[in-house]
């Protein structure tokens, strides 16, 4: 297996990847101080299953594919472009009650979010930066084969971008409930979480449009 000095490197390029905001990081900030903090951590299990699946698609050689792509990596790009930008505009357009989180978070409601949190990460073409981070500390020639490496780095990656994102969805929770007590009315809360979305999308169009 890679030695620990390897290992610690990782972790240590891992948090600082995950530390810094990025779409999946936005989108669980946007749930947690819209809907409270247990949205906000069912995102985080959405984000955190799609991050699987990223790794998994790595380790199979399928990003490395559709990086190869331009026509696969724009299917990918705008399918999740409109996918969150749908999205805000749903949210802005939904009555108050259900657009802010006044009334009950129901199990089907947190099922919808967790399922979004998986394609949010899934859809999000920079997502497909794991299939170019992860092969930088894989060492040939270990008695672990290339794919347990990377199932293994990408696990680690996992855990530390889960406990980052738990962090955000904390803080952003604690945020929202003082916004809803004190400083924005619920309907702006509602177009304020809408704009984001709809921001988000726009954003995520923008990734990689030179790509080759």
């Amino acid at each position: 297996m890679l030695e620990w000095s390897t290992i610690g490197l990782f972790i240590v390029a891992a948090s600082i990847l995950v530390i810094i905001p990025g779409p999946n990081t936005v989108y669980i900030i946007t749930r947690s101080m819209q809907q409270g903090f247990a949205a906000g951590i069912v995102s985080c299990l959405g984000v955190l299953v799609g991050t699987l699946l990223n790794v998994t698609a790595a380790a199979l050689g399928i990003s490395a594919l559709v990086l190869s792509s331009i026509l696969a990596f724009n299917i990918v790009k705008f399918t999740g472009s409109a996918y969150i930008i749908y999205f805000g505009i749903k949210t802005l357009l939904a009555k108050e009650n259900a657009a802010t989180g006044t009334d009950p978070i129901t199990e089907s409601r947190l099922k919808d979010i967790f399922h979004h949190g998986i394609a949010v990460n899934v859809l999000n073409p920079k997502a497909l930066f794991i299939a170019a981070f992860l092969p930088q500390f894989i060492v040939v020639g270990q008695e672990a084969s290339i794919t347990t490496q990377i199932f293994f780095l990408g696990a680690i990656l996992a855990v530390v971008g889960g406990l980052s994102d738990m962090t955000y969805a904390l803080l952003a929770g604690r945020a929202g409930k003082w916004l809803q007590g004190n400083a924005l009315p619920q309907v702006g809360q509602r177009y304020l979480a809408g704009v984001v979305y709809v921001g988000l999308g726009a954003a995520t169009a923008l990734t990689g449009k030179n790509h080759k």
